[in-house]
C-alpha cells in the first residue's frame, strides 16, 4: 500500500485546505515532519487514520474533536486521501459529524458524517461506495487490516508504537493472520474437525445399525421358534431358545445362519401342504358350482312362467293406451295453427285497447278527434327547435348575471389594492433611513471582531499554558523528590557493596584459616606449620550476598538515572509551559481572558446584527420595487376587468329580448318547451296505436283462415275436438315408452323361457336346496384348509426371505463398521494434530504453526537492523513456549542481551531500547509482508516521536537504518523534535501555527494550501 496525497480541510488545527504530496518524497525515501509543539504534526497521521477507518488513535475512548476549533459555523470539515493497493488507485473522502447553521428556521443543526470511495478507471474517478458503512466494508476488504493493526505496522503513533512488540500472543496472532491471509489454515482445521465429528458419527451410526439389525434378526428367530431344540440342561420354563451374548456380534451371526437352515426346511414342508390342500379345494369347488348352476336355472324357469302370465293379463290395458296414443299423434298436426290463432286474437284486442286509450289522452289534452295528429307533430317539432335556443339563453342568464356581479366585485377589490399599495410605498423612505442609522452603529462594533479574536486566542493559549504550568509545577516537585529518593537509595546501595567488600577482604584470612590442616601446606605461604591461625570475625560474606548487593546497586543506579531524566524532562516541560504563558499568574490571565471574551461577544453580536440589518435593508429595497411593480400590474388588471364587465352587460340585454318572445303566456321558456314536448308525445302515441291496431287485425284474419283450411282436411269435426285430443309432450312420451317396454319384455320373456325349457329337459333330476347346502359346507371346509396352508407357506417364505435379508444387511453393516473405524482413526489423529491436541506435544494448531514460521522470518529481518542499532547488544528471538491460560502458543518474542547472555522479556527494556526494538520489528514486518506473493505491500510507514529517547550514537545508527530503506522503494515519514534529525533529513514537511491561530503545512518551502 502506497499513499499519494492527503488533503485536510477544517480538520484538527487546520482551517483552510492543506495538501500533502507523499509522492514528492519518493526519491528521498525518508522525510521529516517537523514543527513546534502543538502545531499539528500528529494531526497528519490522524488524517490518514480518519480517512481510512473513521477513527483517530489519540482519541480512542475520548472526545473525538476532529473538527477544527478555528472553523466558522459555515466552514466545511473534510479529509481526502489518495492511495494505491496493487495496481488500483483509490480515493477516499470523509467528514465527521459537526454542527452548522440550519438552512431554515435559524439555529444550528448537525451535519451527518459522510464518506465516499472512488476508483481511478481510465483516468476518470468512478464511485464505488457512498455511505460510511459501505465505505468501511469496502476498505476493510481492500486493506485487509483493522484500525489497530494498521497502527501497529504502518501508522506507528505515539501510544501505539510498541504494541506489536509487547502484545500478547493472541493479539499478535490476529495481526499476523490479517497480514498474511492465513485464515484458510484455520478453515483447514475446522474442516478436519468437522470431518472427524462426521466420521465418528458415522462409526457410531454404523455400529448401532449393525446391533439393531442383529436385534431384529434375533427377535425374528424367537418369534417363529427357529432356535435349536432345548436339551435337558435348558430351562423348560424359558419362552425362547438360548441366544449368544448381545456384544458378541460374530457368535450371534453364526446362530442366525443355523436359524436360516431350519427356516428353509420349514418352507419345503409348508409348500407341500399348500399344494395338496389346493387340489382338494379345486375338486370340491367344481362340483359345487355345477350343482348351484342347475338350481339357479330351475328357479329362473319358474319365475319366467309367472312373468309371462302377468304380461298376458295386461293386454286390454295396453290396447287402450295404444288407441289414445294414435289419436294424440293425429291432433298434434293442428297444435301450431290453433295456438297461432289464439295469440293473434289476444294481440288484436290489446292493440284496440291501446288505440282507444291514446285517443282519449289526445282529446283530453285539447286535440280534436277529427284532427290529423301527424300534421300536429310536424308543427310542434318546428316550434320546439326555436324554443330550445331561447331556453338555452334563459338557463345561461343566471350564470351570466353572477359573472357580472363577480366582475364588479373584482373591480372594487382592485381599487382597494391600489389604495393599500400607495400607502405602503409612502412609508418606505422613513424605514430606509432608520435602517441606515442602525447599520452605521453596528459597523463600528463589528470592525473590532478579528482583532479581538486574535487577542482572545493568544490570551486563551496563555491561560491554558498557565493551567498546565500550575499542574506541571506539582509534577516537577514530585519528580525532584523521586530523584532525591532514588539518588539516596543508589548511594546507600553503593555503600552497602563497599561495606560487603571490606568485610569480605577482612574475613578472608579467617576463612582460609578454617581450612588449614596440620602437616599440610598453607595455600598462601606453603608452610606446614600453622602456629597462629587467624580467627573469622562476624558473619561471613558469601558470593550470593555480594551478588545480591551488586544487583541492587545496579538497579538503584538505573532507577536514579531514570529519575534524573524524568526530573530534567519535567523541569524542561515546566520552563517551556511558563514561557508559553508569558510568565503570568493564572488569576491575572483568567481575568484578562474574561474581559476580552466579553468584548468579543459584544463585537460578534454587532457583527451578527450588521448582517441582519443589511439583509433587512436589501429586503426593504426589494419590497419597494415589488410594490411598484405590483401597483402597475393591479391597474392593468382593473382596466381589463372593466372592459369585460361592459361587454357582459350588453350580452344580457340582447338575450332578454329573445327569451321574452319565446316565453309567450308561459312563466318560462322551459315550461313552454315541456308543454310542447308533452303534446307532441301524445300525438305520436295516437299515430302509432292506430297503425298497430290495423296490423294486428290483419294478422288475426290470416290465422283464422289457415286453421279452417287445416281442420277441413283432418279427422276432427271441430277445433274443440282437436284440442281435447292433444296431450302434453311428457305424457305422450310416457305412453310411447310404456307400449315399447311391454312389447320388448313380452318378447324377451318368451325367448328366455323357451331356452331354459330345452336346457333343463336334458339335465335330468333337479338340484335341491339341501344338496346345495351340503356341497357348500364341503367347499368351505376345503377352502379353510387351503387358506391355512397358504398362510403358513407365505409366513414361512416371508420369514426365510426376511431372515436372509437381515443376515446380508448384517454382513454389509459389519463391513461398514470396519471401514469407517479405519477412516475415523486416520481423520481423528490428523484433526487432533492440526488442532493442537494430543499427539501434538507443542499444543500448536496449524495456523499458529504457519504464523510462527512467518514470525521467525520477521524476527530474523528485524535482527539485521536491531543488531546494528543496538551495537550488537540486543537481538530478538522467536519463542514457541506454551502460553498459559489457553492463550495462543508459539508466537512469543524474547530479547537476548549479549552482555548477560540471557533472554529477557520485551517489557524489561528501557524506553529507548523499546523504541529501537519496536522500530526494527516494524521494519522487519513490513519487509516480510511485502515479499509475500499476494500479500499486502507496505510501501509507506510513519513513526511518531521516540527518537528523543536515544543517545547521539544510537540515534546515528537508527538514522542509518532508516536511510537504508530507500533501496527498497519504501517511504518513511518521521515526526520528531530532535535537531540532529532536522540536519540529516533534507526532505521535510513543516507544520507551523499562524498568528491568527490555525496551522498550515509547508512542503519544500511552499504552503500546501
Amino acid at each position: 500500500m502506497r499513499l499519494h496525497t492527503l488533503e485536510l480541510t477544517g480538520f484538527g488545527p487546520f482551517r483552510e485546505t492543506q495538501r500533502v504530496d507523499f509522492d514528492a518524497f519518493a526519491d528521498d525515501g525518508v522525510f521529516l515532519i517537523t514543527g513546534r509543539t502543538g502545531a499539528g504534526k500528529s494531526s497528519i497521521l490522524d488524517g490518514v487514520s480518519f480517512a481510512l477507518y473513521g477513527t483517530v488513535p489519540r482519541y480512542e475512548g475520548a472526545d473525538k474533536r476532529l473538527r477544527s476549533d478555528h472553523c466558522a459555523l459555515t466552514d466545511p470539515t473534510e479529509v481526502r486521501l489518495e492511495f494505491t493497493i496493487g495496481d488500483a488507485r483509490w480515493r477516499v473522502t470523509r467528514s465527521p459529524d459537526y454542527e452548522r447553521p440550519a438552512k431554515r428556521g435559524g439555529g444550528l443543526t448537525t451535519e451527518i458524517a459522510r464518506a465516499e470511495l472512488d476508483e481511478l478507471v481510465g483516468g476518470v474517478w468512478v464511485g464505488r461506495a457512498a455511505r460510511p458503512r459501505d465505505v468501511g466494508l469496502a476498505l476493510g476488504e481492500l486493506l485487509g487490516l483493522g484500525a489497530q493493526q494498521f497502527q501497529q505496522v504502518i501508522l506507528l503513533a505515539q501510544n501505539k508504537f510498541s504494541r506489536f512488540l509487547l502484545a500478547p500472543g493472541d493479539e499478535r496472532q490476529t495481526l499476523l493472520r490479517a497480514l498474511f491471509g492465513t485464515r484458510r489454515f484455520e478453515q483447514y482445521r475446522d474442516e478436519l474437525d468437522r470431518r472427524r465429528r462426521e466420521t465418528q458419527k458415522r462409526l457410531d451410526a454404523a455400529g448401532g445399525h449393525a446391533r439393531t439389525l442383529i436385534g431384529l434378526a434375533d427377535a425374528l428367530v424367537v418369534e417363529h421358534a427357529l432356535g435349536p431344540h432345548p436339551t435337558d440342561d435348558d430351562d423348560p420354563a424359558s419362552d425362547s431358545p438360548p441366544i449368544a451374548r448381545p456384544d458378541d456380534l460374530s457368535a450371534r451371526r453364526v446362530a442366525l445362519i443355523d436359524a436360516m437352515t431350519r427356516t428353509d426346511y420349514l418352507v419345503e414342508q409348508t409348500v407341500t401342504e399348500q399344494q395338496l390342500s389346493d387340489a382338494a379345494w379345486r375338486a370340491a369347488a367344481a362340483s359345487h358350482t355345477a350343482l348351484e348352476d342347475r338350481a339357479r336355472r330351475g328357479r329362473e324357469r319358474a319365475a319366467l312362467r309367472q312373468r309371462l302370465d302377468d304380461l298376458d293379463a295386461r293386454a286390454p290395458e295396453i290396447d287402450a293406451d295404444r288407441a289414445r296414443h294414435d289419436r294424440a299423434r293425429y291432433a298434434e298436426t293442428l297444435r301450431a295453427p290453433i295456438e297461432l290463432l289464439e295469440r293473434a286474437d289476444r294481440a288484436w284486442q290489446e292493440a284496440e285497447r291501446a288505440r282507444e286509450a291514446a285517443l282519449a289522452a289526445w282529446v283530453a289534452s285539447g286535440g280534436s278527434p277529427e284532427a290529423d295528429p301527424a300534421a300536429r307533430i310536424d308543427e310542434l317539432t318546428a316550434d320546439l327547435a326555436r324554443w330550445a335556443d331561447a331556453a338555452a339563453l334563459e338557463r345561461a342568464q343566471a350564470d351570466l348575471r353572477g359573472r357580472i356581479e363577480a366582475q364588479a366585485a373584482e373591480v372594487t377589490r382592485f381599487d382597494e389594492a391600489l389604495a393599500e399599495l400607495a400607502t405602503r410605498l409612502a412609508a418606505i423612505p422613513d424605514e430606509r433611513a432608520r435602517l441606515d442609522a442602525e447599520i452605521d452603529r453596528a459597523r463600528a462594533g463589528a470592525a473590532r471582531v478579528d482583532d479581538l479574536r486574535r487577542r482572545h486566542v493568544e490570551v486563551a493559549a496563555q491561560c491554558e499554558a498557565a493551567r498546565e504550568a500550575a499542574a506541571l509545577a506539582q509534577t516537577s516537585d514530585a519528580a525532584e523528590r523521586r530523584h532525591l529518593a532514588a539518588s539516596d537509595d543508589a548511594a546507600l546501595a553503593a555503600a552497602a557493596v563497599a561495606e560487603l567488600l571490606r568485610r569480605r577482604w577482612a574475613g578472608a584470612a579467617g576463612e582460609l584459616a578454617e581450612h588449614l590442616v596440620d602437616g599440610e601446606p598453607c595455600a598462601v605461604c606453603g608452610s606446614l606449620a600453622h602456629p597462629h591461625p587467624a580467627v573469622r570475625s562476624g558473619d561471613p560474606v558469601t558470593d550470593d550476598h555480594l551478588a545480591a548487593a551488586e544487583d541492587r546497586r545496579d538497579r538503584t543506579a538505573v532507577a536514579a538515572a531514570d529519575a534524573a531524566e524524568a526530573a530534567r524532562a519535567a523541569r524542561d516541560l515546566l520552563s517551556e509551559t511558563r514561557a508559553r504563558s508569558g510568565d503570568r499568574e493564572l488569576a491575572a490571565v483568567e481575568a484578562a481572558l474574561l474581559l476580552i471574551r466579553d468584548e468579543l461577544e459584544t463585537a460578534e453580536s454587532d457583527a451578527r446584527a450588521l448582517v441582519r440589518l443589511a439583509e433587512q435593508r436589501e429586503a426593504l429595497t426589494a419590497l419597494a420595487e415589488s410594490a411598484a411593480r405590483e401597483s402597475a400590474t393591479v391597474a392593468e388588471q382593473r382596466a381589463e376587468r372593466s372592459d369585460a364587465l361592459a361587454a357582459a352587460r350588453a350580452d344580457v340585454a340582447r338575450a332578454d329580448a329573445v327569451i321574452s318572445d319565446a316565453r309567450g303566456s308561459f312563466r318560462s321558456v322551459a315550461e313552454r318547451v315541456a308543454d310542447g314536448e308533452v303534446s307532441r308525445a301524445l300525438a305520436r302515441t295516437l299515430v302509432e296505436a292506430v297503425h298497430t291496431a290495423a296490423e294486428r287485425q290483419r294478422s288475426q284474419r290470416s290465422a283464422r283462415a289457415d286453421l279452417d283450411t287445416r281442420l277441413a282436411s283432418s279427422g276432427f269435426e271441430t277445433v274443440d275436438a282437436a284440442r281435447a285430443a292433444l296431450l302434453p309432450a311428457s305424457e305422450r312420451d310416457e305412453l310411447d315408452a310404456r307400449l315399447t317396454a311391454h312389447a320388448a319384455e313380452l318378447r324377451a320373456t318368451r325367448e328366455r323361457l323357451l331356452e331354459l325349457e330345452l336346457d333343463l329337459a336334458d339335465a335330468g333330476e333337479e338340484a335341491t336346496d339341501a344338496g346345495v347346502a351340503a356341497s357348500a359346507e364341503t367347499v368351505e371346509a376345503a377352502d379353510a384348509r387351503r387358506t391355512a396352508a397358504i398362510a403358513a407357506a407365505r409366513d414361512a417364505n416371508l420369514t426365510a426371505h426376511r431372515l436372509r435379508e437381515l443376515v446380508q444387511q448384517i454382513d454389509d453393516a459389519m463391513a461398514d463398521v470396519d471401514g469407517v473405524a479405519a477412516e475415523a482413526a486416520v481423520v481423528g489423529r490428523l484433526a487432533d494434530t492440526v488442532s493442537g491436541r494430543a499427539p501434538n506435544t507443542m499444543k500448536m494448531d496449524l495456523e499458529t504453526f504457519v504464523l510462527a514460521a512467518e514470525l521467525e522470518e520477521i524476527v530474523a529481518a528485524a535482527n539485521l537492523r536491531l543488531s546494528e542499532m543496538s551495537a550488537g547488544r540486543y537481538t530478538l528471538h522467536h519463542s514457541d513456549a506454551r502460553a498459559s491460560r489457553g492463550r495462543a502458543s508459539g508466537l512469543g518474542i524474547d530479547v537476548l542481551d549479549a552482555h548477560t547472555g540471557k533472554l529477557r522479556a520485551p517489557h524489561s527494556l528501557s524506553g529507548g531500547e523499546t523504541f529501537l526494538a519496536s522500530l526494527a520489528l516494524a521494519l522487519g514486518l513490513g519487509e516480510v509482508v511485502t515479499s509475500r506473493a499476494g500479500g499486502i505491500r507496505l510501501d509507506t510507514l510513519f513513526v511518531d516521536e521516540g527518537f528523543g529517547s536515544l543517545d547521539p550514537e544510537t540515534l546515528e545508527l537508527a538514522m542509518r537504518t532508516l536511510d537504508d530503506l530507500r533501496a527498497g522503494g519504501r517511504t518513511v515519514g518521521v515526526i520528531s523534535h530532535v535537531e540532529a534529525m532536522k540536519e540529516q533529513l533534507p526532505a521535510q514537511l513543516l507544520v507551523e501555527a499562524t498568528g491568527e491561530g490555525p496551522s498550515r503545512i509547508r512542503q519544500d518551502g511552499v504552503e500546501a494550501a
